[in-house]
C-alpha cells in the first residue's frame, strides 16, 4: 500500500494497520502517516471552509461545512441508481436545502413543521433509497445545519450562490467517481418500491416524523439550539434497529463528557485559547474511530460557538438537555411510530384478504 492510499483509509482502517504492524518500525511508520492524514485534514477542512467564508460572507461558513461534508461522502457514497439520474435528485435536494431551511425559518411554527416535513421527507425519498450508505447523515445532517444558521437579506442571496457553487461540485465530485458504475434500478424504481410494508419507506416516514415533531415542539417551548435536538433525532434513527440503542448509548455520555471536559478546558486554558477548543474538538473527531468519542469531540466544537451568545454555562446545559432529550425522544417516537404503522399494515391486510 502507497503512502497515498494510506492516506485514503478512513479511522478505523488506519488504527487496524496500526495495531497490526509487526514491528516497531512498522508501527511508527504507521502513526506517521496517520498523524500526516489528521494535519492534511484539518488543514484542508479549515482552509475550505474559510476560502467559503471570504466569498460569500461569514455568515455562509456554514455553507463551506455542509458542501465539505458532501464532496467527501459522495466521493464514495451513491444513491442506489443510474449515476445521471442520481444526479438530478442530487441536484434536487441541493434545491430543497436551498430553500427549504429559509422558508421554514420564515413562518410560524405550523407552516415550519408542514415545510420541514415535505422537505425532509423528500430529502430522505430521493437520498437515501441505499440505506446502507447512511446517506442521511449527510444530507439531512445539511439541511439542519443550514436551518440552524439560517439567514436573511443580502446574506441569503450569498448564500444561494453559495449552495449553486456547493452544489456543482458535489454534482462534478459524484459523476465523476460513478458514472462508470452499474446499478439496477432508476429513478422511477424509488417511487415505485416506496409501500408502508416496506422497512425502508417506514424508516424514511419515521425519520421525517421524528425530526419535524422535535423542532416543531421545541419551538413551542422556544428553547434555543433546536436543531442540536433535531441532529439528536437524527443520529439514533437509522435505518437497523439493533443500532439505534448503540447509537444512544454512545451520543448521552459522550455529550455529558464532551459538556464536562469543555468546561475543565475553559476553566484551565486561558481567555486567548478558548477559540481552539473547537478546533482541537475537530482533531480529536479526526482520531476517533467509536461513535461514543465522536460525539465527545463534536460536542466541543458547538458549545465553543454556542457559547458566544448562550454563555459557557448555558451552551453546556443546553447541548446535554437537547442530546438526552432528542435521544430518547428518538427511542420513544420510533416504538410508537412502529406500534401505529403495524396496526395500520395489519388493517390493510385484513382489507385485502376479505376482497
Amino acid at each position: 500500500m502507497t503512502f497515498y492510499q494510506e492516506l485514503q483509509l478512513n479511522q478505523a482502517g488506519s488504527k487496524q494497520l496500526i495495531k497490526q504492524a509487526e514491528s516497531r518500525k512498522e508501527k511508527g511508520y504507521h502513526i506517521f502517516v496517520y498523524g500526516c492524514k489528521i494535519l492534511l485534514t484539518l488543514i484542508f477542512c479549515v482552509a475550505f471552509v474559510t476560502g467559503f467564508s471570504i466569498l460569500f460572507g461569514s455568515d455562509n461558513s456554514i455553507v463551506g461545512v455542509v458542501v465539505l461534508l458532501s464532496v467527501m461522502a459522495f466521493r464514495f457514497a451513491d444513491l442506489g441508481i443510474h449515476a445521471p439520474h442520481a444526479l438530478s435528485s442530487l441536484m434536487m435536494i441541493w434545491g430543497l436545502m436551498t430553500f427549504g431551511p429559509r422558508l421554514a425559518n420564515a413562518g410560524n411554527l405550523l407552516t415550519e413543521l408542514l415545510v420541514n416535513s415535505v422537505c425532509i421527507f423528500v430529502l430522505m425519498l430521493l437520498g437515501c433509497h441505499n440505506v446502507v450508505m447512511f446517506n442521511q447523515s449527510t444530507l439531512l445532517l445539511g439541511y439542519l445545519l443550514l436551518y440552524g444558521y439560517d439567514v436573511s437579506g443580502r446574506s441569503y442571496l450569498l448564500r444561494i450562490g453559495a449552495m449553486a457553487v456547493g452544489g456543482l461540485m458535489t454534482g462534478i465530485v459524484f459523476y465523476r467517481n460513478h458514472r462508470n458504475c452499474t446499478y439496477k434500478r432508476n429513478l422511477r424504481h424509488i417511487f415505485e418500491e416506496f409501500h408502508l410494508n416496506s422497512s425502508r419507506s417506514r424508516w424514511q416516514i419515521c425519520v421525517t416524523l421524528g425530526v419535524s415533531s422535535i423542532i416543531f415542539l421545541f419551538g413551542l417551548l422556544r428553547l434555543p439550539r433546536v436543531m442540536w435536538a433535531a441532529i439528536a433525532v437524527m443520529s439514533v434513527l437509522v435505518p437497523f434497529q439493533k443500532d439505534m440503542k448503540k447509537r444512544i448509548q454512545g451520543r448521552i455520555p459522550g455529550n455529558i463528557l464532551g459538556g464536562v471536559t469543555f468546561l475543565l478546558l475553559y476553566m484551565i486554558l486561558p481567555e486567548w485559547m478558548y477559540e481552539y477548543i473547537g478546533v482541537l474538538g475537530g482533531i480529536g473527531v479526526g482520531l476517533s474511530a467509536s461513535y461514543g468519542w465522536q460525539a465527545v469531540f463534536n460536542s466541543w466544537g458547538a458549545i465553543s460557538i454556542a457559547m458566544t451568545f448562550l454563555g459557557v454555562d448555558g451552551a453546556i446545559f443546553f447541548r446535554i438537555f437537547h442530546n438526552l432529550c432528542g435521544a430518547l425522544y428518538a427511542l420513544g417516537f420510533y416504538k410508537l411510530f412502529s406500534t401505529i404503522m403495524d396496526r395500520i399494515v395489519l388493517k390493510q391486510e385484513c382489507k385485502t384478504g376479505l376482497s
